[in-house]
């Protein structure tokens, strides 16, 4: 049954200034900024609908290609269609691409980056405090509220949470397979389509001296060609992407050193934005500028077609009970990979005390106030990281 989307309430421009302050003051990975979508979008701006969203959310991380620019690609075409899509993602994009270029730049003109790492040592540690807050509001958004009576009620999507959340600490990766079965699985439970409920039918499940201008053409075809199998192939948010990057631009391609790898990860995880833009920052060491640009176009575009494609389906489809039962399996499932992967950063980046303190710290603020926002404490995490490792004795990162 179809279902028309209410006029919008805000403007184009107002959508595009949102995802354009977004990429430049969103930090926290692909868990914190689809929980900032949630909160600025959904619960103050009204936006965009709880159902809209939870269908954007389904829809990208069913979709290869990073989560959070999905998701703004999606809420962007809700409204506004192809022109919305198109502008949010760019906006949402661009700030972060600039940022990791003019890195790029710095760091072939200083010969690498000890202070971004002494930074990342405290940044590393408030994002976690970030994202964990923003799981435990996605969880009790999208699921159900942490009462005993409310998880009684909705235990199956809660018993789809806890085992992706476990498969994903197992495994640290996000199986898209797992949640695709939790979307039937509830969808035959809850609300079963006919084509089930006819026994007779038999069915089947579907399936410079900065580098500015270092390049040429034979390596820039072969920087398009990996990162749009980047793009294409690798499903997952935000570091998930990781294995097959180094994979390829280390031990395939050699374009980048082990270290200058480790470099660009910290890189994608102190800028705002989504930490796949990393892949300028690679881009740019192997490439110049040209390399930079052709690897994000080339990472971020499979995405974009993923996403604009089969999202007029699901606004028209996404209120059917069966639809609706299946992306609210998924969802669970979905939100349950989020928080493992809370779980997998965490324990690569809150390596000591001082670090737990910092995260303790954050999660702290984020929960008894909301006079202090994510720039603030992201501001004052990185100058704690400085200055513990200049007076503290021992604080390696």
């Amino acid at each position: 049954m179809e279902e028309k989307t209410a006029a919008p309430v805000y403007t184009l421009a107002q959508l595009v200034a949102y995802f354009f302050r977004l990429g430049y003051m969103g930090f926290g990975g692909p868990v914190a900024l689809v929980g900032y979508m949630h909160r600025d979008l959904v619960e103050d701006k009204r936006w965009i609908s709880e159902e809209e969203y939870k269908d954007g959310l389904a829809l990208a991380q069913l979709a290869p290609g990073p989560l959070a620019a999905q998701l703004g690609i999606y809420l962007g075409f809700v409204h506004y269609r192809v022109l919305g899509a198109t502008l949010a993602g760019l906006a949402f994009v661009i700030p972060s691409f600039v940022m990791v270029v003019l890195i790029g730049i710095a760091y072939k003109m200083f010969g690498g980056l000890p202070w971004m790492q002494a930074i990342f040592y405290g940044v590393g540690a408030a994002v976690v405090g970030i994202i964990v807050a923003s799981c435990y509001k996605l969880a009790e958004k999208s699921i159900s509220k942490f009462t005993p009576a409310a998880i009684a009620k909705n235990w199956m999507l809660w018993f789809f949470f806890v085992t992706a959340v476990i498969v994903t600490i197992l495994t640290q990766n996000e199986e898209v397979v797992l949640f695709v079965l939790a979307g039937l699985l509830y969808m035959i439970v809850k609300s079963p389509p006919a084509w089930i409920r006819k026994p007779s039918v038999v069915n089947g499940l579907f399936l410079f001296d900065t580098g500015f201008w270092n390049y040429n053409a034979g390596m820039l075809s072969k920087i398009a060609w990996f990162f749009i199998k980047a793009g294409a192939f690798v499903f997952g948010s935000g570091l998930a992407i990781v294995p097959f990057l180094h994979a390829g631009v280390v031990t395939e391609y050699k374009w980048l050193s082990e270290h200058e790898f480790i470099d660009a990860v910290a890189v994608a995880m102190i800028t705002p934005g989504p930490v796949v833009i990393t892949v300028g920052f690679i881009g740019y060491l192997a490439a110049g500028f040209p390399g930079a640009t052709v690897a994000a176009l080339a990472t971020f575009l499979p995405c974009y077609i993923f996403t604009v494609i089969p999202a007029p389906y699901f606004q028209k489809y996404g209120r059917h009970p069966s639809i609706k039962a299946f992306v609210d399996g998924i969802t669970a499932a979905v939100v349950g990979a989020l928080a493992g992967a809370v779980v997998v950063i965490a324990h690569r980046t809150v390596s000591d005390i001082p670090t737990f303190l910092i995260a303790f710290t954050t999660l702290v603020i984020l929960f008894k106030t909301k006079k202090v926002k994510e720039p603030q404490i992201i501001f004052f995490a990185a100058l704690a990281g400085l200055l513990l490792k200049l007076f503290v004795p021992g604080i390696t990162g």
